[in-house]
């Protein structure tokens, strides 16, 4: 009874103007239903505030910097602005985040005050609270952020001259609260760093392998790209022809000879050596004998002739040495251990094959052999992570071998006879060619139906004692 007097007494009240409301910035006296029709007005503005504030924050931390600086090389509007906002990545989220709120809590604040004309107190902050909840997380939440992942660079161009009008009446807000996290952060050991500059490394290979599986790179891409990234980090050991694959010429030798021993090895440059191998003193290069005449080569030493070249440690990186042999124009460096023996030489094609892949010559066969997708055949001179890609297995790499000869020699411990076998895990290497102690073949068979030991309970009966 006293709830039904009360609504007759509202509606009376109502319908005689008793309910009336003054605007102080307008200076007039407005109605229910003005204010009421204000009010929505104004949701509508302040959610659209708030799906300008979310799809910004979409769209510009999704855009990474690379493709910023594109886009103000090419000159786009608003690429300038994109680039300001994000030179300060924290003060931008606190500018979306202060943002975002305020339109967000005076929503709510407007809302509850107009359903509140129509509903009890109580009732009214849960319509509200339902009402505004929906409304923002389906138009100032979800449809405005999937928008921007759809439309990032566009968006992005968009919003970000719009930030940098809001900025400027923010401006003592944001910067309160752009010191306060800084102080959060800092007592709770935290880091105020919101982005890394570009891209790592590791993102860099995972949008390779995303890019073959996507059929946007062919697995030939997809290798030369990888191959490309090892190589910066690759030292001259691990590209270096080995010194017992080394074909050389003394010094003392004359031209003829050295030209017939290019002839047999196939190769257009030969080591020099004085004494032996440890002291390598420069390159025969049978192609600086165009401009001689054949009837010399007899007389003619290789001491004459020879050609200058580098003494470089194995662990030198091969992308330095790379820039130093083009700057020297030289096509051939010796590689010498600690204690300045002739470890191996590296040439040009060394240096190319480990981006393109092995460039087979004449009647050379290829350095990893399918027999089946589980089975292959390689040289004992393959790296392990060669293996790995073409099996899709991990064989682990030490720090005194990288070569499946060298692994195979590592699960042995000793001289490894031909035929022999060694498993690992799933895999099973079998020293296919062995010669002078050599692993010159390998052949490497993957079990992939081997399933992980599972624990079983013991038979009844056992363990048991009285």
């Amino acid at each position: 009874m006293p709830i039904l007097m009360g609504i007759s007494a509202l509606a009376v009240a109502s319908g005689a103007g008793l309910l009336q409301y003054t605007v102080p910035v307008v200076g007039a006296e407005l109605g229910q239903t003005a204010v009421t029709g204000i009010g929505i007005c104004l949701i509508l503005l302040l959610l659209m505030g708030s799906g300008f504030f979310s799809s910004s924050e979409i769209a510009l931390f999704s855009l990474p910097n690379h493709q910023i600086d594109a886009m103000v090389e090419e000159g786009l509007p608003g690429a300038n602005a994109i680039k300001t906002l994000k030179e300060d990545p924290h003060r931008l989220l606190v500018t979306i985040l202060v943002g975002n709120n305020m339109v967000n809590i005076t929503m709510s604040s407007v809302s509850t005050t107009i359903v509140g004309f129509y509903f009890d107190p109580g009732t009214a902050v849960i319509v509200s609270s339902l009402g505004i909840t929906s409304m923002v997380l389906v138009f100032g939440e979800t449809a405005p952020k999937s928008y921007a992942v759809e439309n990032t660079e566009l968006h992005a161009r968009r919003v970000a001259r719009g930030l940098k009008i809001v900025e400027k009446p923010l401006w003592p807000l944001i910067t309160l609260f752009y010191y306060l996290t800084n102080a959060v952060n800092k007592l709770t050991g935290g880091s105020s760093s919101i982005e890394e500059s570009y891209v790592s490394r590791d993102e860099i290979r995972n949008m390779i392998k995303s890019g073959e599986r996507e059929g946007i790179l062919e697995e030939e891409e997809r290798q030369m790209l990888q191959r490309a990234l090892r190589f910066t980090d690759a030292t001259a050991k691990e590209v270096m022809t080995p010194r017992l694959d080394i074909t050389a010429i003394s010094e003392d030798a004359t031209v003829e000879e050295a030209i017939k021993e290019c002839i047999q090895s196939g190769h257009a440059r030969l080591p020099v050596y004085e004494g032996s191998l440890d002291n390598v003193t420069g390159v025969f290069d049978i192609r600086d004998l165009r401009e001689s005449a054949y009837g010399d080569f007899d007389d003619l030493a290789v001491a004459d002739v020879v050609s200058p070249t580098l003494h470089v440690p194995e662990s030198k990186n091969v992308d330095d040495l790379l820039s130093e042999m083009r700057e020297n124009r030289m096509h051939m460096v010796i590689v010498i251990d600690e204690f300045g023996a002739t470890e191996g030489l590296i040439t040009m094609e060394d240096m190319t094959e480990e981006i393109v892949g092995e460039i087979l010559v004449g009647g050379e066969d290829h350095p990893i052999e399918f027999v089946d997708d589980d089975t292959v055949v390689v040289d004992g001179s393959v790296k392990i992570e060669e293996v790995n890609e073409a099996l899709d297995i991990v064989l682990p790499e030490g720090e005194e071998f990288e070569t499946i000869a060298g692994f195979i020699f590592n699960r042995a411990g000793r001289l490894v006879e031909q035929s022999e076998e060694f498993d690992y895990e799933n895999v099973t290497l079998r020293a296919e060619q062995v010669e002078n102690t050599r692993v010159q073949k390998a052949r490497v068979t993957v079990d992939r139906e081997t399933a992980e030991p599972v624990e079983t309970e013991p038979p009844a009966g056992e363990g048991e004692t009285d």
